[in-house]
């Protein structure tokens, strides 16, 4: 038995992995992250399997539906969009995977960043202009940020930005960066990048 964590992607089913699809098809107990895996990936779910929306479920009831499938044999399939490596939540699930014992491995998704500069149709190093690429996001009460990575301090080195989870608060991003970049700054915002309901916006800062 193996639990197979899953980066489902961006949004489009078809920017699943070769090897996610063929994970999925293979587990007789798929838990995905509510509405932001679309029902084209769930599809490649086996007939009879045990699809879970562990959306509104906390992490011990999630850990809960592993360890039964542990006992009963039976491969999962843990889904989660994007790429895993960034705002997934898969690291606390594998700690508590480690401590019980229970083998796990990791299948790479494309990540929301690289749809959103596809469907820009933009590179995000060019050769004079920025080299280094930034993915961050605004802190939040709730889950603020290190004190050493503030915003200011990215913009300070003139990397390109990619910032995740701010759409509702473009006005405080505009004050913080347009100091380091200037107003004229190239700037987009993509909404649900790669699903059929994308929406861009383009601008300057």
């Amino acid at each position: 038995m193996t639990v197979h964590f899953i980066g489902a992607g961006p949004g489009a089913a078809d920017l699943l992995t070769l090897r996610g699809r063929d994970l999925i098809a293979a587990s007789p107990v798929c838990l995905y992250a509510g509405s932001l895996v679309p029902e084209g990936v769930l599809a490649h779910c086996p007939a009879g399997a045990k699809i879970v929306n562990t959306a509104p479920m906390s992490l011990d009831e999630i850990i809960a539906e592993i360890t039964a499938a542990d006992a009963a044999g039976l491969d999962v399939a843990r889904l989660h969009s994007g790429d895993l490596s960034i705002w997934s939540a898969m690291g606390e699930q594998l700690q508590l995977l480690r401590a019980l014992g229970i083998p796990y491995d990791i299948t790479p998704g494309v990540p929301a960043f690289a749809a959103a500069a596809a469907s820009l149709g933009a590179e995000l190093t060019l050769p004079g202009i920025a080299q280094s690429l930034v993915l961050t996001r605004l802190g939040g009460r709730a889950s603020p940020l290190p004190e050493g990575e503030r915003l200011a301090a990215f913009a300070a080195t003139g990397a390109t930005l990619a910032l995740h989870l701010s759409i509702h608060r473009l006005a405080e991003l505009v004050a913080e960066l347009t100091p380091f970049y200037g107003t004229d700054c190239p700037v987009a915002v993509v909404w649900r990048a790669s699903w059929p309901d994308e929406r861009v916006l383009r601008g300057t800062l």
